[in-house]
């Protein structure tokens, strides 16, 4: 039966027969050591403990998200040192990032295999590096660069070509990407053009400066991150005893996300196995999402054509996701196309029943946040921890009406792998030059010509790198422009809002906005793109915007780069745990025309639909389409003095036009943010999780004397009413505040 909402299933028994395998996640912090070899096998699945025991010759483990691969790698290494077959500083076990590394060492030693290596594959080429390069060069090893910008800067200048912080960022990725596929600066061109990659600019002008920026390199006896790899293949390449010396050391490899391995770390790895096969490695071709970055699932997906021999296991027992979550995650892979779909994995959940997905259509994108703000409100008030939940969306710029949603549900939240929308760098900068324009009014040429508020805003912006058509491919220009692009559709909203607003006017609400945001970081829901999100998981997920054009991304059109979005949006479906939502919005701002249309990938697995087959692949339920319903029942806000239909949320909140004379009582709002203050730093939260500024500057001048007067002030809720509802009835009447009328916890 599915759990109670909010609800999560009871701990497992302890060995696999009675369920005992869960995700490493759940596991106890300090478990005990193993007494022997054969007790490291136990709790292990049939599959796991066929990985465990395969310890001769190559093995290949696909394995599907959940499924428990780590445990099952980790353990094939214990077994194999606590057993006595193999020796812990002989087996080199890599990965891609420090965190996995470490995570893996850490798991190992819980195990008794302290002594095993295992590390990135940059880690281990430059230790090795460093140790032969006296006697395979003589000296020292030249200085690594930790920061190549500043390097690709000074080549870029000697070229006369102009790049602006962005551009930079985009250009040294590029550099890199060739650098790791081995695409040497004369082949760069044609290289891009022979795999339909977007570059971000000429590509004759990045072999320039790629060119150049390796002259300089040489020059100054510097080399960087990606040198290391080029130079330990070099060596291992030209000194055969060098390389035998290696094969000595390490005998026994295993690879972590294999899916993810460029042809430049292929090579090296090749170099240290030698005509030797005891090689381990560990992917899922349906989590391939980084090719950007030149990661290829091609030596996955060929590894049984290179090892005819090779021990293969599949990985296919969930045990992080509900029934529910992986069926939908089985039919989005189900309608997948090309290579690696033929050699996808059908996950089989390990868990009980849970919820189906909720589908949701909402009619614009302000509205969509404010839905995803109140579901998460309600797990929350369900028992699901704020740091159990997520909202994952396919780019940063996406995080805005998130960020603002939560924060008007009295949500904390945190963002990962991103700045706040209001610090990022182009937000900072667009915000000085429009404050610049709005002091200088009639006398900036800028505006000369520039006629309404979003024309004006537009004008400014193209000087800090806006333009009408959005910058080919994705990379730090793309990122930039989406987020002056939503500079630019917040003004286009503000004015239809408020007509005949100023510069002055958005100036001041973009500071109320950031003012709002800069709140300390707090333990809550987390705020991510799908791809900083892969490796993690959550109770809870949420995944918002899933329109055409964003999911897959516009700038996606070959057959390769629309498969890769379908398989980032798997990724995100198998963070959840348990509760999942997809959403998405018909238009983008309110009163606009509804013509945007739910991704493409929904088509099956989502209820009601037919996928390319023409046959529904969804579970129960149906698409939920609350916006719609609501805002028919409700009438117009009107301004409480003059009577004026309000559309500014704002406005809404004090029920009246900024320029209508304000009854506030001033003492009875100092009180009130008196009171804020001392009660947010009891809840730990920010001070706009109580009450937002505008709701106190409401309160102050309706003075309810009642709880349904006070109620009815927008920005109120049933919620907040509960909590803070006595108090701020008890500060109105001029007495002392009391506990809200249910206190914190429901209790009398």
């Amino acid at each position: 039966m599915p759990l109670p909402c909010g609800q999560l299933p009871r701990p497992p028994l302890p060995t696999w027969q009675h369920g005992g395998v869960t995700a490493a996640t759940h596991s106890s912090l300090f478990p005990q050591v193993p007494e022997s070899a054969d007790a490291v096998l136990d709790g292990l699945d049939p599959e796991q403990r066929e990985v465990a025991l395969a310890l001769h010759g190559p093995v290949c483990v696909l394995a599907g998200a959940g499924t428990g691969k780590t445990r099952a790698i980790t353990h094939r290494i214990a077994y194999g040192v606590r057993a006595g077959i193999l020796q812990p500083t002989s087996v080199l076990a890599v990965t891609f990032t420090n965190r996995a590394a470490g995570e893996m060492r850490g798991r190992l030693r819980q195990l008794g295999a302290a002594g095993v290596q295992a590390r990135t594959f940059h880690s281990a080429a430059l230790r090795q590096l460093q140790y032969f390069w006296p006697k395979a060069v003589g000296g020292e090893l030249p200085r690594l660069v930790e920061r190549k910008v500043q390097l690709v800067a000074e080549a870029a200048a000697r070229c006369r070509i102009r790049l602006d912080r962005n551009e930079l960022r985009d250009v040294t990725s590029e550099i890199e990407w060739a650098k790791v596929t081995q695409t040497v600066p004369a082949d760069y061109p044609a290289v891009v053009a022979k795999t339909q990659r977007d570059a971000p600019r000429d590509t004759a002008e990045i072999s320039q400066i790629y060119a150049m920026y390796e002259q300089l390199k040489r020059d100054r006896s510097v080399i960087d991150f990606e040198d290391v790899l080029l130079l330990t293949v070099a060596i291992l390449q030209d000194r055969h005893d060098i390389a035998d010396h290696v094969r000595r050391q390490y005998q026994h490899f295993v690879v972590d996300e294999y899916q993810d391995v460029s042809p430049l770390q292929q090579r090296l790895l090749d170099l240290w196995l030698g005509d030797r096969d005891n090689l381990c490695v560990v992917g899922d071709a349906s989590q391939t999402i980084y090719s950007f970055t030149g990661a290829t699932p091609e030596h996955l997906l060929n590894f049984r054509t290179r090892h005819p021999n090779a021990t293969v296991v599949k990985l296919v027992r969930d045990y992080r996701s509900t029934p529910q979550v992986v069926h939908l995650a089985n039919g989005l892979l189900g309608q997948a196309r090309g290579r690696a779909a033929e050699h996808r994995l059908e996950l089989v959940s390990q868990r009980e029943k849970g919820p189906e997905p909720a589908y949701t259509e909402y009619g614009d994108e302000p509205a969509e946040a404010e839905g995803t703000a109140r579901r998460i409100r309600d797990l929350i008030a369900a028992g699901v921890p704020a740091g159990e939940i997520a909202v994952l969306y396919r780019v940063n710029s996406q995080s805005e009406v998130y960020e603002q949603a939560l924060s008007d549900a009295g949500v904390p939240y945190q963002l990962r792998g991103a700045e706040r929308f209001f610090e990022r760098a182009e937000v900072r900068e667009a915000g000085v030059a429009l404050r610049g324009a709005a002091r200088a009014g009639g006398n900036d040429s800028l505006l000369d010509d520039a006629e309404g508020l979003p024309s004006q805003v537009r004008a400014v912006l193209s000087t800090k790198g806006w333009t009408t058509d959005p910058p080919a491919g994705s990379g730090a220009m793309r990122d930039r422009w989406e987020s002056l692009a939503a500079l630019v559709r917040l003004a286009e909203d503000f004015e239809q809002a408020k007509p005949g607003a100023t510069l002055s006017d958005l100036v001041a609400e973009l500071d109320e906005r950031a003012a709002a945001q800069h709140a300390p970081a707090v333990q809550g829901v987390t705020l991510a793109s799908l791809h900083s999100a892969k490796g993690l998981e959550w109770d809870a997920v949420f995944l918002v915007g899933l329109t055409e054009g964003m999911m897959p991304i516009t700038y996606a059109r070959t057959d390769e780069q629309i498969e890769e979005e379908r398989r980032l949006l798997y990724v995100g479906v198998t963070r959840a745990r348990f509760h999942l939502s997809l959403s998405w919005s018909l238009s983008r701002s309110p009163g606009s025309r509804g013509g945007r249309r739910p991704s493409r990938f929904l088509n099956g697995p989502r209820p009601g639909s037919t996928g390319l087959g023409g046959r529904g692949t969804g579970g129960g339920g149906g698409v939920e389409r609350p916006a719609v319903t609501k805002r028919r029942r409700r009438g117009p806000a009107l301004c409480r003095v003059c009577g004026k239909t309000l559309t500014d949320a704002g406005e809404m909140k004090l029920m009246r036009c900024e320029e209508c004379p304000s009854d506030m009582d001033e003492a009875l709002y100092e009180r009130l943010r008196d009171w804020r203050a001392d009660r947010a730093k009891e809840i730990g939260q920010p001070a706009y999780c109580v009450f937002t500024d505008k709701t106190l500057m409401a309160i102050a001048e309706a003075v309810p004397g009642s709880a349904g007067e006070l109620a009815g002030i927008s920005g109120v809720g049933v919620r907040k009413m509960d909590r803070f509802g006595a108090a701020v009835l008890a500060i109105c009447a001029g007495e002392d505040p009391v506990e809200g009328l249910g206190g914190d916890d429901g209790e009398v």
